[in-house]
């Protein structure tokens, strides 16, 4: 894995990591960068490898990096990160460009030096390139947590990857088959094994008390990267409309990411600047979370959102985009509320569940009733294993 920041891949990997049964498995945790609010939750018996010494060339500016690796003669360092450098400025597409980065800095990273009966690349990208190219292993497991199609990847580049995988695992049948429509080939390896999560965890987590002050009134919750997968720019277009109509509310806002300066700049244009707070990455969010009289996401797209998930153990009113995954977590008016995707649908939704107690309350009770554990997915992974 890149590093434990943030992020639902994130949150999945450490409730795995939490549910293993380490009387019948040893496990490497092996991080590109060794940080994160999320390292304090890895079960004690992981053992964290030295970090990617070589990884940190391609994460500062050209200039250090140049520096740096001429104090040691990296040659091929220095070869290396000026192509990347040019790929860095040219590509757009985040995503195509850390395809594209990895090809050199594979060229200046060193394989594994330990044998493995499995490895897992535990997010798209760079963590399934390494475990595929650089970790000495009887079985390889990649992981993807997103609809491939909405990350806009080169399809060219990943195929060569994936048929040197054993398996290929994501976490929806949405996800499934948008990955068997673009590969093919892959068919028989590709699983859904569906994200970890304990209610019994999240319940105990969730009581812990908040030492932030809120504005009185319903306040919306809402987590995730700041980013434009995430939405947020509809939704505050949206909540214009709502503070226009008159309904008063405060939303609160869990995550950080490249696009907050923008997401400022919106927020003081539409004249929301009272109505909103930033509270950044909390190690523990569920108790902003039990906050919550309604869970917000206006999702661009997603796998199987953690999130969602976790709104719904603790019982929360939740307001969803129909992003292309969404059905496989919510019912509209069972388990939550579905608007389209764009602000005046999403205003509506919003001043529905705001102004309707009613409604609030009978999807709590809907939720209530479910079992929504997935602590058994355990038994998915050591199946593949075998």
């Amino acid at each position: 894995m890149g590093n434990l920041r943030c992020g639902g891949a994130e949150k999945s990997l450490i409730s795995l990591l939490q549910t293993i049964d380490y009387n019948l498995y040893n496990v490497d945790l092996q991080l590109f960068s060794v940080e994160g609010l999320f390292l304090k939750q890895i079960n004690s018996k992981v053992v964290i490898l030295p970090e990617i010494e070589e990884y940190h060339y391609f994460d500062m500016s050209l200039s250090t990096a140049l520096f740096q690796a001429f104090k040691k003669g990296r040659w091929d360092m220095i070869f290396n990160r000026i192509i990347a450098g040019y790929i860095f400025k040219t590509e757009k597409n985040l995503s195509r460009c850390e395809q594209r980065v990895w090809k050199y800095i594979s060229k200046c990273v060193k394989k594994s030096s330990k044998k493995y009966d499995a490895v897992f690349g535990f997010l798209e990208k760079s963590p399934v390139y390494y475990a595929v190219e650089k970790v000495d292993a009887v079985k390889k497991i990649g992981f993807i947590h997103n609809d491939y199609e909405k990350l806009e990847m080169d399809k060219s580049i990943d195929i060569n990857y994936f048929e040197k995988l054993d398996y290929i695992v994501t976490d929806s049948k949405e996800c499934k088959e948008v990955l068997v429509h673009n590969f093919p080939s892959c068919n028989e390896k590709i699983k859904v094994i569906f994200n970890i999560v304990s209610p019994v965890l999240i319940r105990k987590l969730a009581i812990e008390p908040i030492r932030d002050n809120f504005p009185n009134g319903l306040k919306i919750v809402s987590i995730g990267r700041l980013e434009n997968q995430k939405g947020y720019d509809f939704a505050i277009d949206a909540l214009k409309i709502v503070k226009e109509k008159g309904v008063n509310f405060h939303w609160i806002i869990l995550g950080e990411g490249v696009e907050k300066q923008k997401l400022v700049q919106q927020i003081a244009k539409n004249n929301l600047v009272e109505n909103i707070s930033f509270v950044g990455i909390k190690e523990n969010h569920y108790p902003y979370v039990k906050l919550a009289d309604v869970f917000m996401q206006t999702s661009r797209f997603e796998g199987k959102s953690i999130a969602i998930d976790e709104a719904k153990i603790l019982g929360k009113p939740i307001l969803v985009t129909n992003f292309s995954t969404v059905n496989d977590q919510i019912t509209h008016r069972e388990t939550g509320y579905i608007t389209e995707m764009n602000p005046q649908s999403i205003a509506e939704g919003v001043i529905e569940l705001l102004q309707n107690e009613n409604l609030r309350n009978q999807l709590s009770e809907n939720l209530s009733k479910l079992s929504l554990g997935t602590e058994s997915e355990i038994e998915k992974i050591y199946e593949i294993l075998l």
